[in-house]
């Protein structure tokens, strides 16, 4: 099977490669760099089975030259919480970079589409933990924390327009807190990457708010395994799931946690971060994934425990500062 990755080099991307190409998949990867890293594909560009491109997802006319031969795309190139920068890339960046990629699928006859949305789609439901058929519930249109969900919610009814209109095999996954190597080592990664990199330059550990926000971390190894099973699977076609795990946590004792993996002596750091720092900003108070339907439909069942899960990401994470 020849499939076609958007976001090959970010950190679901470059691991997903691994596994479809173990899996004897023949890969066309892109990526702009902007926020994944060649280092991350450097172990598979010598793969006869692997070929990259440094395009942007927005470029359809590069996409769609280079899309030939193609029986499925998985879309995982997107841009993420405008925390720190504005919203306009995150807004056109998720909405046209889907829109080129359903356009591409729609002219490939049962090109499987496997489409990367987020638990940040949730928004504010305070139903937890959330079921692929809860409500998405989103703030205020000029808190711009809230346009990654929107895009996101956007992109999602596009791939219903487009199954709706022309049959295309779609399905639709939701990440919940994925971790692990490969991911981004400043604040796109995630709260563990921002507090690893942290403690290991022996920095306070910034907490947003008093901490008491709660969220289940998926490593790595169960994003891919539920993505993959989605995407070989025909009973996923027309279907979303949340791939994530069901364990909760604080971020406070997430840092914590993160504190004691370390091996440091003492009490952990922390530097409680207001909200208000960022301006017009809202958090979301609970986010932990029913995944009820991806074990029944797909056979998913994470594997990787947290503590296992932020050992092997503290050692990568620090073995990679080492080498810089």
């Amino acid at each position: 099977m020849r499939v076609l990755i958007t976001g090959a080099a970010g950190f679901v991307g470059s691991n997903l490669t691994k596994k479809l190409l173990d899996n004897n998949y023949s890969i066309i990867a892109i990526d702009n760099l902007s926020q994944g890293s060649k280092k991350n594909i450097e172990p598979f560009l010598n793969n006869k089975n692997f070929e990259f491109h440094q395009i942007d997802v927005r470029d359809f006319d590069s996409i769609k030259k280079i899309a030939k031969n193609i029986t499925g795309i998985i879309h995982l190139a997107a841009f993420k919480i405008p925390r720190y920068g504005n919203a306009m890339d995150t807004l056109l960046i998720n909405s046209k970079g889907t829109e080129n990629i359903l356009e591409i699928a729609k002219d490939i006859k049962n090109c499987k589409v496997l489409f990367s949305s987020t638990s940040d789609v949730y928004g504010k439901n305070p139903n937890v933990p959330f079921a692929e058929d809860a409500p998405l519930v989103v703030g205020e249109t000029n808190i711009k924390r809230w346009s990654y969900a929107v895009s996101k919610i956007f992109d999602e009814h596009l791939c219903y327009a487009y199954i709706e209109k022309y049959n295309i095999p779609i399905t639709i996954v939701r990440y919940f807190g994925g971790y692990g190597p490969n991911q981004n080592t400043i604040w796109w990664g995630g709260p563990q990457s921002v507090f690893i990199n942290a403690i290991l330059n022996n920095k306070p550990i910034e907490v947003h708010g008093d901490g008491s926000q709660t969220r289940g971390f998926t490593y790595i190894d169960d994003m891919v395994t539920g993505t993959f099973l989605a995407f070989e699977n025909e009973k996923a076609n027309g279907e979303v799931f949340n791939i994530g795990n069901e364990n909760e946590i604080t971020i406070l004792n997430l840092a914590k946690l993160i504190w004691k993996i370390s091996g440091k002596r003492g009490d952990a750091p922390i530097k409680l971060i207001p909200y208000e720092n960022f301006g017009k900003y809202e958090d979301v108070k609970r986010r932990v994934a029913n995944i009820n339907k991806a074990k029944k439909v797909l056979g998913y069942e994470p594997k990787v425990g947290l503590e296992e899960g932020l050992r092997i990401t503290y050692s990568w994470q620090k073995g990679l500062m080492a080498h810089e």
